[in-house]
């Protein structure tokens, strides 16, 4: 098997080509908070030929879907579907969440890993999962002092682009995580999960957990239509 893998999801704008016998063939990561409209198309062309393939040689497009930026994850997905679409290939989705974790389930840790990504205003996007890389809940959007008055006792590794602000009010005195800080997945673990997928179960459509911070002003009743 053979997919472009994508994620926008967060502080990255990255794509990979990835090969199920080989690994991966290519693979380009910018830190971004912001412009990732503008860099991912030039970014996946750069990916593209750096491999040698042509996309009519992909099995499948695999998109981050989220939870994270409300822009960046329609950038991410809407780039995917076109590209399945144009390329006649299917497409699935990756949650960010799985994504940050799964590394450390492959690492063997033997821990309880909780990914955890900045919602804003002292808010999380949340989920955990055990030893071996599966779910141990849904993902939810938490307060970071719900997340630290319900955490587990055992050995724990908090993951994410939310660890730093965790650590930064974690209590004196309380027995602390393993606390680990990355702004985005590694893309090359978004095409392994991506390969891995169901088509059927794991659709490209976006997971917000929340409405937007920023809404469109309503009509004030002052001014006729």
């Amino acid at each position: 098997m053979r997919l472009l893998a994508i994620d926008t999801a967060l502080a990255a704008c990255s794509a990979a080509i990835f090969d199920f016998d080989k690994g991966i063939l290519a693979s380009e990561s910018l830190p971004m908070t912001r412009g990732h409209a503008e860099a991912l198309i030039p970014l996946i062309g750069r990916v593209v030929e750096t491999a040698g393939i042509d996309y009519a040689t992909l099995d499948r497009i695999a998109v981050t879907v989220g939870p994270g930026s409300f822009t960046g994850l329609r950038v991410g997905v809407a780039a995917a579907r076109g590209i399945a679409l144009a390329a006649g290939k299917p497409c699935v989705g990756v949650t960010t969440l799985r994504a940050l974790a799964s590394p450390y389930a492959a690492a063997d840790i033997k821990s309880t890993v909780l990914a955890v990504i900045d919602a804003r205003h002292h808010h999380l996007y949340f989920q955990g999962f055990d030893a071996a890389g599966d779910p141990l809940d849904a993902p939810r959007v938490i307060s970071v002092e719900e997340l630290i008055a319900s955490l587990p006792q055992g050995r724990v590794h908090v993951i994410g682009d939310a660890a730093n602000l965790i650590e930064s009010v974690w209590p004196a005195g309380k027995v602390a995580p393993v606390f680990a800080q990355f702004d985005a997945p590694d893309i090359a673990w978004v095409a392994r999960l991506g390969a891995r997928a169901e088509i059927a179960r794991e659709p490209p459509k976006p997971i917000y957990l929340q409405a937007p911070n920023v809404k469109p002003p309503q009509p004030s009743g002052l001014v006729g239509p």
